[in-house]
């Protein structure tokens, strides 16, 4: 009903204030999300965590009761539940070879929510599946051949000539690594509707607290799961409502700093390790990548407080450091924040539930301004993702 009344009140923005798409230039037609049916209190979390795992380390519990707090995240989202830790209490064990047990559930996940998030978003769009001519598939969060992108395809009834492209590990900037591709696929197949979806769950991720792993603690208490999906096409017809125009992509990694962000897979899972030096390192080198995009909208006297934004809370210190140095007005951030509030870090996804909040803040102030905004990503490399974007 509420993706109906969406449609609805978009199709008459489009026929009254809203500003054209620019010939050839991808837009986003729709949007849709996806979440696994366990709801993850963070007043709860720390009794909940501790009791499904069976420890009874106060050093543990203090740290991770601290943690909770610095988060800022008051709900989350995980496949992870009672019945999971039931059904594989080895989960639960230190130095347990879990890894089969954790894609058993991690590879099915993914896919449900996936889907989900897809048919939600195919709604909103208005049109059949028959007219969805690529898919753009991205997760960190199964491992498998065939991949989900062909179990995807399969559950929503895609011709079995969908041209498919997958994107595994990417992290957390793999929703604007796969937009950037669905930019190129659109814009240079015309007519075609590319279907981009993300999905992702900590499941792989999920083992006993370790002192020796501190970071262990850190993912317990940020990480949600969850899916996205968008469609992106190029010169939208009548029956469309674009809500977006995807004007410009730029990616780079910094040189040498390859060991900040690192994931590696063992029979126990995956584990992480982030540096101290992260929001750093991003904050020493985001003014230039930012200014590379603004420069694309060709006008001379756009400033950064001037645009919208939806930059990926890898952490609440990364969006602190990132306003601080790019002077940004603190509401700027506020749908980036109410995103890590509502939903934790949930990696690729991430990026488009802040998309879906900037769209609602953007329909409350009026649309059809073409106002310029920025959409930013950080992940392994160090990698940043950014995008150029023009409300519609």
């Amino acid at each position: 009903m509420l993706a109906t009344g969406r449609v609805a009140k978009q199709k008459e923005i489009s026929q009254s204030t809203r500003r054209v798409a620019n010939q050839g230039k991808a837009t986003m037609l729709a949007l849709g999300k996806a979440f696994p049916s366990n709801v993850v209190s963070q007043e709860n979390l720390v009794e909940e965590y501790l009791r499904e795992i069976k420890c009874d380390d106060p050093s543990i519990k203090e740290k991770l009761q601290h943690l909770c707090k610095t988060t800022t995240v008051k709900t989350r989202y995980t496949v992870m539940s009672s019945e999971t830790m039931q059904k594989y209490p080895e989960l639960a064990t230190e130095g347990s070879p879990t890894i089969k047990q954790s894609l058993e559930i991690a590879n099915e996940a993914v896919v449900k929510m996936a889907y989900e998030a897809s048919l939600a978003c195919i709604k909103e769009w208005g049109r059949g599946v028959e007219d969805i001519t690529h898919l753009v598939y991205v997760s960190s969060s199964e491992f498998r051949l065939p991949g989900g992108d062909l179990y995807l395809s399969a559950q929503l009834g895609l011709n079995n000539e969908v041209q498919r492209v997958m994107f595994y590990f990417l992290g957390c900037y793999g929703g604007v690594s796969g937009m950037r591709v669905a930019k190129d696929i659109a814009e240079n197949n015309p007519g075609s509707r590319v279907l981009l979806t993300t999905s992702e769950t900590m499941v792989l991720g999920f083992r006993p607290p370790n002192k020796a792993r501190p970071y262990d603690l850190v993912g317990a208490a940020l990480f949600g799961d969850g899916a996205a999906a968008l469609i992106i096409g190029a010169d939208p017809t009548e029956s469309e409502s674009p809500f977006m125009e995807l004007h410009y992509a730029l990616q780079q990694f910094l040189p040498g700093t390859q060991g900040v962000i690192e994931g590696r897979l063992s029979e126990e899972g995956i584990s992480f390790k982030l540096g101290r030096e992260l929001a750093q390192k991003i904050e020493d080198n985001i003014e230039e990548f930012c200014k590379k995009l603004v420069a694309k909208a060709g006008s001379g006297s756009l400033e950064l407080n001037d645009l919208f934004w939806a930059v990926h809370p890898g952490g609440p210190a990364i969006l602190n450091g990132l306003e601080s140095k790019l002077k940004l007005k603190s509401e700027k951030l506020e749908c980036s924040r109410q995103a890590l509030m509502d939903y934790g870090n949930a990696s690729s996804n991430t990026i488009f539930y802040i998309m879906d909040k900037v769209r609602a803040e953007l329909e409350k102030k009026g649309r059809g301004k073409g106002e310029w905004g920025l959409g930013l990503a950080f992940g392994p490399g160090i990698t940043f993702e950014g995008f150029l974007m023009r409300s519609l």
